[in-house]
């Protein structure tokens, strides 16, 4: 909790401001010829152009940096834009990428379909499998990606096993950890590379900004910097002033969303109308034993389906009263979403069943709110939705 509020922070600010004050600048300017040719040739550390560095972005990645436990951390514009310049700057053509089946699919999309046109090489292999992966794994093989927990069905592979079989074949590993936060998960200390963060979600914590992160080594994170330089996928010194406010209540906002979680996930389960509940703080989770296990908490997301048509379940969500209907998640506000008709709306029904997505399908994604209000808000609306006899 103290990382989360001083890291990175130096004690005193420029005009002795407590806050961090915020760099709005594209360029820096030398203050003669003798002392651009200083920074030229390495006698002095300072900013050049804002695409290259901002104070108020350096800030933040390094407090990223201490909270994962890693050497160094970089800011982006938003998740993807750390996701895709990430692996580019590891992979080239000819080489291999795999992925585990469940990751965002934005990911899965740029992998599959832009990589793809450029050489790359890619195999899912089903969520959590930890010895598919190991059969997937090839000489030319550079990268195996992930994240923990997945969406929607908050799967958790067993990270320690994916970093000691990929350390041995000499094959990076890149784990998208949004929706754990460093609070309830250091992906790092399990042995994994590359840590990437949609900033957007838990880590700003409002949803007020665009932002994406990754840490990792030192030497790993220099060929990620130059590929942002060349990209300019960089973050907005105004957003970065955001996320590293949004920072200092993290592990407040998360410990309380890890309460929400788990109550809405037991009130769920059980229920008549309830066919099944997606929670790794439920025995009843198929990778209970491993989320227990790397997990410090369970997280803020609940995943369900109703004994319920598309229909049904969509006046289940609309009879909610506190969450709002939106496609994202880690704020402080409750959001929720039917899945197959907020990010998968454009497949057919046939298509969606193909990549596990039911009609009746929820995600809830808990904020702040008082616990007893959001279960009992819960079960208020499966009472009233509920279809006549």
């Amino acid at each position: 909790m103290t990382e989360v509020v001083h890291a990175g922070e130096p004690r005193l600010h420029a005009h002795y401001a407590l806050t961090p004050p915020i760099v709005q600048t594209a360029t820096y300017a030398f203050r003669d010829t003798a002392a651009l040719i200083d920074y030229m040739e390495g006698r002095e550390e300072r900013d050049e152009y804002g695409r290259y560095g901002n104070p108020s972005v350096r800030l933040v990645e390094e407090r990223l940096a201490a909270l994962e436990g890693a050497d160094a951390a970089l800011l982006f514009g938003s998740g993807m834009a750390a996701v895709t310049t990430t692996i580019l700057a590891l992979v080239k053509s000819g080489a291999h990428v795999v992925l585990f089946a469940d990751c965002y699919r934005r990911t899965r999309q740029f992998v599959t379909q832009t990589l793809e046109r450029f050489g790359v090489a890619h195999t899912l292999v089903p969520p959590a499998d930890v010895d598919a992966l190991a059969a997937a794994l090839r000489p030319e093989t550079r990268l195996v990606i992930s994240e923990a927990p997945t969406n929607p069905y908050l799967n958790v592979v067993d990270l320690e096993a994916v970093a000691r079989l990929c350390r041995e074949r000499r094959v990076k590993t890149l784990i998208d950890a949004t929706f754990a936060t460093p609070i309830n998960l250091r992906a790092h200390d399990c042995g994994i590379d590359l840590v990437v963060h949609s900033a957007t979600k838990y880590l700003a914590g409002h949803n007020d900004v665009l932002a994406g992160a990754v840490s990792g080594p030192a030497g790993l994170l220099s060929l990620v910097q130059e590929a942002r330089d060349v990209l300019g996928g960089v973050c907005d010194p105004h957003a970065a002033y955001l996320v590293g406010r949004g920072l200092k209540t993290l592990g407040l906002r998360v410990a309380q969303q890890n309460r929400n979680g788990l109550a809405l996930a037991r009130a769920l389960e059980g229920h008549p109308r309830v066919a099944r509940v997606w929670y790794p703080g439920l025995p009843s989770h198929p990778h209970h034993e491993v989320a227990t296990r790397l997990l410090r908490g369970f997280g803020g997301v609940v995943t369900f389906t109703l004994d319920a048509t598309l229909e049904e379940t969509s006046a289940f969500v609309d009879a909610l009263r506190i969450p709002r209907i939106a496609p994202s998640l880690g704020g402080v506000e409750s959001l929720v979403e039917q899945p197959a008709l907020m990010s998968f709306y454009e497949l057919s029904e046939e298509q969606r069943a193909a990549v596990g997505i039911r009609g009746s399908l929820v995600r809830y994604a808990a904020g702040i709110e008082d616990a007893d209000d959001l279960v009992a808000d819960v079960l208020r609306a499966l009472d009233v939705s509920q279809r006549p006899a």
